[in-house]
């Protein structure tokens, strides 16, 4: 989802972290709903993650800037209003931080239509908006968000804290709060495999994805989601992707909310 200029900030809730011992539950969770027992992390490669992640970072953004630059023009050109912009989303530990992209949205669209996720074919995009959309390319500003320790290059996507709470979502989804277990990413098995959030049952399906992969979090996953964002961006499609790189199919990501 990507929205116009940031609304006044609203103060976030912060997730409870759990140790490693004990696992990460959903509150008010309804009675049927089972226990999600995802953990923190602890393994060697949570710990040298967020080098590899500052690392690689410096190596995209060479290329990053030129892109960037690109877009810079197009968006200047085509569209009055600034080329990047800031929204509040929240980060590991329910912390709130300052995410930026590049603006494809007409300016201060969200002034007339309020805080909500895009859709298809929503009017508020501009057409460069959509090429960069498309291309990932609106994205990549927030290499500055990894070398600040904010984000991962590979995690679950972030949220923007009003609509957590207007949607009550950490109180409807089971499994949310854990998203907050992790930083989270520019990328990840949940935006590789499926389209933009449009409502609450979408948003329990991504859960299901960023659950799966905080659990199976490791080197190899990270650099298969890596690849498959590449050749995503080459249009490649979700189902071929998931061939291809080994990823693993609905039915079993999707049972983590059955049977927790």
């Amino acid at each position: 989802m990507t929205l116009n200029a940031p609304p006044a900030p609203v103060p976030a809730r912060p997730c409870r972290m759990s140790p490693s011992p004990s696992p990460m539950t959903t509150p008010d969770r309804a009675p049927s709903a089972p226990v999600i027992d995802v953990r923190e992390p602890d393994g060697w490669y949570a710990r040298v993650k967020p080098v590899l992640d500052a690392a690689l970072s410096l190596v995209f953004l060479a290329p990053a800037l030129a892109l960037i630059a690109l877009a810079a023009v197009a968006i200047k050109l085509t569209s009055p209003g600034p080329i990047l912009y800031t929204q509040t989303r929240l980060g590991r530990g329910g912390r709130p931080y300052t995410i930026w992209k590049l603006r494809t949205m007409r300016f201060r669209c969200e002034a007339r239509s309020g805080a909500r996720w895009s859709t298809p074919g929503d009017s508020r995009v501009t057409a460069v908006g959509r090429l960069l959309r498309a291309t990932h390319i609106d994205e990549l500003p927030q290499l500055w968000n990894v070398l600040r320790g904010e984000m991962s290059l590979v995690g679950p996507r972030p949220e923007r804290p009003e609509l957590i709470a207007a949607l009550e979502l950490e109180r409807r989804v089971p499994g949310y709060p854990a998203r907050l277990l992790v930083r989270p990413g520019v990328t990840g098995l949940a935006q590789l495999q499926l389209p933009p959030d449009t409502d609450v049952e979408s948003v329990r399906r991504k859960v299901a994805y960023d659950l799966y992969y905080i659990r199976r979090m490791g080197l190899g996953l990270d650099l298969r989601l890596l690849l498959g964002t590449v050749l995503k961006v080459a249009r490649g499609r979700p189902r071929a992707l998931r061939a291809v790189l080994s990823l693993p199919h609905s039915d079993v990501v999707e049972a983590i909310l059955r049977t927790g």
